[in-house]
């Protein structure tokens, strides 16, 4: 019989990702006793291997660029993009406290803000990006917690939430380095696990059409639905699973063991996209979830292979830890990918790379012929598409490569179903005592902040503001602090 170790706190924190570690943060400065559990031997979660970027709404980094933005304003492209299914109570909420209450209480964590970039659906540039991105945020915010006390277990797999009197009481689970049980007594549990877009069978649960086609793992490894098991075993309430976020540039992990995960694969100025049947189908600078990825999806069979020459490469980045270190990109993994993977095909010439890839010679040439000549003419936008041409130029470098990219699940807008205090919620909409839940666990946060689709930023950002809000409600309930209250800016 396994030997059982047992830990007793006030608050157990289930995933150390960026929900996690603000709901440890926040139940720390309450005064209370925190534990968070992580399975995995690295800390971060889906957070640390991010490009980092929250969705931000009145910045001082806007205004030192001139932008005039407003919570009004984000919030009518967030609900414009998202849909009707777009939680907006929690859009709101999320819209009125980044500022304060994630902008500059990450400041006070250490984190550093440096710049922004656009996204496609924002009237106004918002996506803020922190110093070495995902990895300097969350190595803050993991500093931040221990610094106030807070205690971090890794390779501790839970696997059960513990109710009694239907009041969550602890957790169970077991150490996958030696076996051991693990049994937790705790005041209140917070469930910050993730979403599950690294368990495939769980994407085609929530989406059946993708048995059908190749589909890859997007997410961070211990993103596997995990906290949505446990939930749903003690009564909570999942909501939206089907709203999952697509990338359609990716290319498969030739090193991962049957190649289901995939590489993102960003800034590569200039190239095309091609479908198996050696035509471009859609404007590439238009990567987006809600752009590119229905796009892709419509083409037969739905996948794509993006053409790049020799000069383009040199901008290729891999969004893998494998391949980088925070914000820099080690250049020689990225040449070993290149060379290395069955997914990847070069070639001197375009004749001999059609052959390679396996699309009709010439309409792949004629499409290159005309991409080439609009490039030549200095036209502002391409005429098939309307791609703009001002990064592109013609393809004449070799050697060329064709990427095999595949949609890859990145994100999970729906969850588990909360009130705005984070408390889980029964198939009655009535919470479930002291048991919380943050982060992509509940679509970002209260279930499906974004609807169905997101303007990026808004995954991030929502994910560590909810890991406050859990935390602090958490804290409350124990009889520490007033709770979340925050500072909302609604100028």
């Amino acid at each position: 019989m396994a030997n059982t170790k047992n830990f007793e706190t006030d608050i157990a924190i289930v995933g150390s990702g960026g929900a996690g570690m603000a709901a440890g943060i926040e139940a720390r400065d309450s005064g209370a006793r925190t534990i968070v559990f992580e399975k995995s031997d690295e800390l971060g979660g889906a957070a640390i291997i991010s490009g980092g970027g929250c969705c931000i709404v009145g910045s001082p980094i806007q205004k030192e660029m001139g932008i005039e933005d407003t919570p009004d304003l984000a919030f009518n492209d967030w609900v414009k993009w998202g849909g009707p299914g777009t939680d907006v109570v929690w859009a709101r909420y999320y819209i009125e406290h980044s500022l304060h209450d994630l902008y500059h209480w990450a400041e006070v964590q250490g984190v550093k803000w440096i710049d922004m970039k656009p996204q496609e659906g924002n009237s106004v540039m918002r996506w803020t990006r922190p110093e070495r991105n995902g990895l300097g945020l969350m190595t803050n915010l993991i500093d931040s917690f221990r610094e106030k006390g807070g205690e971090i277990i890794n390779n501790i797999e839970i696997t059960k939430i513990k109710i009694k009197n239907g009041r969550a009481v602890g957790l169970g689970g077991v150490n996958t380095s030696t076996g051991e049980e693990i049994n937790v007594r705790s005041k209140t549990v917070v469930i910050t696990t993730g979403g599950f877009n690294s368990n495939i069978d769980m994407v085609i649960e929530a989406r059946p059409e993708f048995n059908e086609f190749k589909v890859m793992e997007g997410s961070g490894r211990g993103s596997t639905g995990s906290g949505h098991k446990m939930v749903t075993e003690v009564g909570g309430y999942l909501t939206h699973m089907e709203n999952v976020w697509f990338y359609v540039y990716a290319t498969p992990d030739y090193l991962y063991p049957g190649h289901k995960r995939g590489l993102v694969c960003r800034h590569i100025p200039g190239y095309i996209w091609v479908n198996q049947q050696g035509k471009r189908f859609h404007n590439e600078s238009l990567s987006g979830g809600n752009s590119a990825s229905p796009a892709m999806l419509s083409q037969t069979p739905p996948h794509a292979w993006a053409i790049v020459d020799k000069e383009m490469k040199a901008f290729l980045e891999i969004a893998d830890p494998y391949y980088r270190n925070g914000d820099q990109i080690i250049r020689e993994k990225v040449e070993e990918l290149l060379e290395n993977s069955p997914y990847i095909k070069k070639a001197n010439t375009l004749e001999v790379l059609a052959k390679e890839i396996n699309v009709d010679p010439k309409t792949f040439l004629n499409e290159i012929e005309r991409y080439n000549a609009a490039c030549a003419e200095g036209l502002e936008n391409e005429p098939d598409f309307g791609k703009p041409l001002k990064q592109s130029k013609p393809f004449d470098t070799p050697p060329y490569y064709g990427i095999q990219f595949f949609p890859l699940a990145r994100k999970n807008f729906g969850g588990i179903k909360t009130d705005i205090r984070c408390r889980v919620l029964n198939k009655h909409f009535e919470p479930i005592e002291a048991l919380y839940a943050a982060g992509e666990a509940c679509g970002m946060a209260g279930g499906h902040i974004n609807g169905r689709a997101g303007l990026e930023g808004t995954m991030l950002g929502p994910s560590i503001f909810s890991g406050r809000v859990a935390g602090g409600w958490a804290s409350n309930e124990i009889g520490l602090g007033s709770g979340f209250i925050g500072k909302p800016n609604r100028t």
